[in-house]
């Protein structure tokens, strides 16, 4: 009866929401801290700490703007903090979760975490607007262990549509796109402010 009592008491697993807001629309991206507890953590304090705030999407990778060589094409919307590369970065670095260990894949609208040096780049999220050979053993990463999938946009994906049409012959947009902020929706997912 104890075991009962205690396994209703448990609350089930959680899937966090947070809203983007950028100049080209909102979208919504869905988390769930038990498939990838390090990257989610990861990112959740950079949205409770609104360090996510005041970034851009400031680069759109597209199969007209990799070199023709390329074996493994992605199409990515990539999005950040604007911090300059010889600023520390805001946390310490985390562990690099795989898919593999996750089980999540790199289809239309995942939310990966770039790596830098092996680990979370703090600056840098990725919004993959088609499925992409970015997970574990497959390049585009050096190492073959891919990017941390994390999440999906769950609301949005014409805004992340209407993104990637604005790619450009560089990958680096001449403009960048403004987000201007980046909360939890959840009312009970955790710190707010």
């Amino acid at each position: 009866m104890l075991a009962a009592a205690a396994g209703r008491s448990r609350a089930a697993p959680r899937v966090v929401r947070t809203r983007v807001e950028t100049e080209a629309g909102a979208l919504v991206v869905e988390i769930d801290p038990e498939v990838a507890p390090i990257t989610v953590a990861n990112y959740l304090a950079l949205v409770d700490a609104r360090l996510l705030d005041g970034g851009a999407v400031y680069r759109v990778v597209t199969p007209a703007n990799q070199p023709a060589d390329t074996p493994h094409k992605i199409e990515v919307v990539q999005w950040g903090m604007n911090r300059p590369d010889d600023k520390p970065p805001p946390r310490p670095p985390i562990a690099h979760e795989t898919t593999r260990q996750t089980g999540l894949r790199h289809v239309d609208g995942t939310v990966s975490m770039a790596r830098a040096a092996g680990n979370g780049d703090h600056r840098v999220l990725r919004l993959h607007r088609r499925p992409a050979r970015a997970r574990f053993r497959r390049p585009p990463q050096p190492d073959g262990l891919g990017f941390a999938a994390f999440g999906r946009v769950a609301e949005g994906m014409d805004v992340i549509r209407a993104l990637h049409v604005r790619g450009e012959a560089d990958q680096y947009l001449a403009r960048p796109v403004r987000v201007s902020s980046v909360r939890r929706v959840d009312p009970d997912s955790g710190p707010r402010r």
